[in-house]
């Protein structure tokens, strides 16, 4: 199944020359997001409006008729845009042989199905809050240029994820855009009419119907459900208005709404995937919403059609904290199932859910029961997922928690000077070339001061960066026209650089670091060796925790003692976080373990030849290595959380002031760090291709969506393969 066998509503006239008329395929298909030739163009047609909106459609519409007349005559734009048009072509084109042509050209089964409630391809679609969307995006965009057969399902949010600010009292503040739908890289489905299609479900009383968006990535689609329609009640059309509302019965709208009528979008579209992956408990309802359908249908017996839906269903769970898992009051869950499943079955599909307390429903308890088989995303995370879960898994002869370690996309995250050294010493086809034998010995053979230099001209820009937005902030909160003129003196990118960016959940513990002000303002102000740190993460509105701690790390930066050496950098989203792990020299990694689950920004920094410092957790469990970075502390957990912060806050500082700092200042003849670029080649040349979204998504293909989609189950607890 490819992005062209889903039929859409063509894009309204953008204004756009004949000529040019192929900008409009690149503008609507989001490849254009990892495609530097794409983006030159973009930014060829109108450099600030680009630079403003960072979205091609919201571009295309906003440019004004003298603008054209100006690129027809430029030789340059029309040269940009060939070369956009040509690489767009040849990635899409049939002919093109893919890693799933060669290794499996012979499977001719219907697609696999991803459903996940958040995606995170580019920032200008902001329906994504952190780790998770962003790996779902990566997951899509690998599934792409792999060739797999895929189709993601998933919610078109029109308030996306809330926005953020710092104030002068370093606290959160939260707002939420409102996306005009037909300004975005998406196009209405339509049915085999032509006319919108438009997906009814019921809900407890009434009926909605739900509209369906198409983002095309690469060459697969993913349908974004809509509930924001005329034809439905004003208390209905906000169900899909935003990510993560804290309310209950809400959220389980919201989850309704992708699990039950993503199901049956694919019906009305007469998609038959050949295996559903649920990535998390949030997608859980899938499930119920399949063995209603089959126990209707077919008419058979309960537990057979929860064994033949279970038989080619795929959970993958990211959370290893029990409260991390999303729970409901089991009689409301009983209310909204009583609509769409017989009386007599709604007791059994809620007993699917049942978990612990009697009176909750836990969804990825659900999930779990569903699902042929389930993985967690790192080693680690394995074992905890399976401790953690022992009981149920026991109890209903579950196959045990399988591990598929994350990984990212390499062409979205990779900066443009590493990039074209890749592309220099490895081949035009780096990318494809992940999975190969040799790339780490091409990697080795890169000179060190081209290394060098071209990690310093990242660094540069992310440096550029910091002090664009802090003097924005610093605007905003009415500071001193002398305090303005300073931030051109911010962040010097001579000095080692430390980056923390992610969601600002407690666990991962963005403090640490200020455990001990007097080390860390030595370290800060040394005048032969400073050290200097780029903060920035969202804590979700509801967790007041995770905003106490922006607030310290805000008011610490802001002070005049860490002044022009700490900086947090307000409203994170893909754009922040690709120009720190691009541009810092470590990136910090402190979460308790063994909470974490994987984490992946870790392995972005990596690609870019950035060097690790982290407790030893998730991904960095595998990953680690002295040649790669610094591992602080051990793995041995202290159930005393405040010692357990002791002891990993000692041994961070240690191993900043004796390993970390030395080794970037120690200089050779030529000014240069002679053993960090080493391990900066390294970290790239090894890192790389072990942490791609490539490897995960052929690991998802062959070791779980073709077995379940030929019907194999795992094995349960306790058995072989040949039993």
């Amino acid at each position: 199944m490819t992005d062209t066998d889903i039929r859409t509503k063509p894009a309204t006239d953008l204004g756009v020359p004949e000529l040019f008329s192929r900008l409009i395929d690149v503008a609507y298909n989001l490849c254009w997001s990892w495609s530097p030739k794409s983006f030159r163009l973009f930014s060829r047609a109108d450099p600030t409006r680009w630079t403003r909106y960072r979205n091609p459609i919201e571009l295309l519409i906003d440019m004004e008729p003298r603008q054209w007349d100006n690129l027809l005559d430029d030789t340059d734009f029309a040269r940009a845009y060939h070369a956009a048009v040509s690489w767009y072509d040849e990635y899409l084109s049939p002919a093109r042989e893919t890693w799933f042509d060669r290794h499996h050209g012979d499977y001719d089964g219907g697609p696999f199905a991803y459903f996940s409630t958040e995606y995170g391809w580019h920032e200008c679609l902001q329906i994504y809050s952190g780790g998770l969307g962003v790996l779902s995006g990566d997951h899509c965009k690998a599934a792409s240029d792999l060739g797999i057969p895929f189709v993601g399902i998933g919610l078109m949010y029109k308030h996306g994820y809330f926005r953020q600010t710092i104030d002068a009292e370093g606290l959160q503040q939260h707002f939420y855009p409102d996306y005009d739908m037909h300004r975005l890289p998406l196009l209405p489905v339509v049915d085999s009419t032509g006319r919108e299609l438009c997906v009814p479900i019921d809900l407890p009383g009434r009926r909605i119907q739900l509209r369906v968006w198409k983002a095309s990535v690469g060459r697969i689609s993913v349908l974004l459900l809509d509930s924001d329609l005329p034809i439905n009640h004003p208390g209905d059309r906000p169900i899909t208005s935003m990510l993560y509302v804290r309310g209950r019965e809400m959220r389980l709208c919201q989850e309704q709404v992708l699990g039950m009528g993503g199901f049956k979008v694919l019906d009305a579209l007469g998609v038959k995937p050949a295996a559903w992956h649920m990535n998390e408990g949030h997608s859980g309802l899938l499930s119920l919403a399949r063995i209603t359908d089959a126990l209707k249908r077919e008419r058979i017996p309960f537990d057979e059609a929860a064994r033949r839906i279970a038989s080619n269903t795929i959970l993958t769970t990211h959370t290893p904290v029990p409260a991390g898992n999303e729970t409901f009051d089991a009689e409301l869950v009983r209310s909204y199932l009583g609509v769409t499943a017989d009386e007599a079955h709604v007791a059994q599909l809620v007993d699917l859910g049942r978990f612990g307390d009697a009176n909750s429903f836990n969804m990825t308890a659900l999930s779990l029961r569903t699902s042929g088989r389930a993985n967690s995303v790192s080693e680690l995370h394995g074992k905890t997922a399976n401790a953690m879960w022992s009981s149920l898994i026991s109890a209903h002869g579950l196959p045990p928690i399988d591990s598929i370690t994350n990984g990212v996309h390499c062409p979205s995250w990779v900066g443009a000077e590493i990039e074209a050294l890749l592309i220099r010493y490895v081949g035009p086809d780096y990318d494809r070339r992940l999975l190969e034998d040799g790339f780490a010995g091409a990697v080795e053979k890169i000179p060190a001061h081209e290394v060098w230099t071209a990690h310093r001209a990242q660094k540069a820009r992310l440096v550029r960066l910091i002090r664009q937005c802090i003097l924005e902030q610093y605007a905003r909160h009415g500071r001193s026209p002398e305090d303005l003129r300073r931030v051109e003196e911010l962040m010097d990118p001579e000095i080692l650089t430390i980056g923390f960016a992610r969601r600002f959940a407690t666990y991962k513990r963005a403090d640490l670091i200020l455990r001990d002000m007097n080390r860390l303002r030595a370290m800060a102000t040394d005048a032969d060796r400073p050290v200097q740190f780029v903060f920035a993460g969202k804590a979700h509105p509801a967790d007041r925790p995770g905003q106490d701690l922006i607030r310290r790390i805000s008011l610490a930066a802001m002070s005049g003692e860490m002044a022009g050496r700490m900086v947090f950098l307000e409203n994170y989203d893909i754009r922040i976080g690709r120009s720190i792990v691009q541009g810092v020299d470590v990136w910090l990694n402190t979460p308790l373990r063994p909470h974490e689950a994987s984490g992946t920004s870790g392995m972005k920094g990596a690609m870019n030849g950035v060097l690790n410092c982290s407790i030893l957790d998730g991904w960095w469990c595998e990953g680690h290595d002295a040649d790669v970075g610094w591992t602080i502390g051990s793995d041995k957990i202290n159930q005393d959380q405040g010692a357990q912060d002791h002891e990993d806050g000692v041994a961070l500082y240690d191993t900043l002031e004796r390993q970390i700092v030395p080794l970037y200042y120690d200089r050779n003849d030529q000014g240069l760090p002679a053993e960090w670029i080493r391990r900066m080649k390294v970290a790239i040349g090894r890192l790389t291709p072990r942490f791609s979204a490539a490897r995960m998504v052929c690991e998802y293909v062959e070791r779980l969506y073709l077995p379940a989609a030929r019907g194999v189950l795992a094995p349960a607890a306790g058995e072989t393969k040949g039993d």
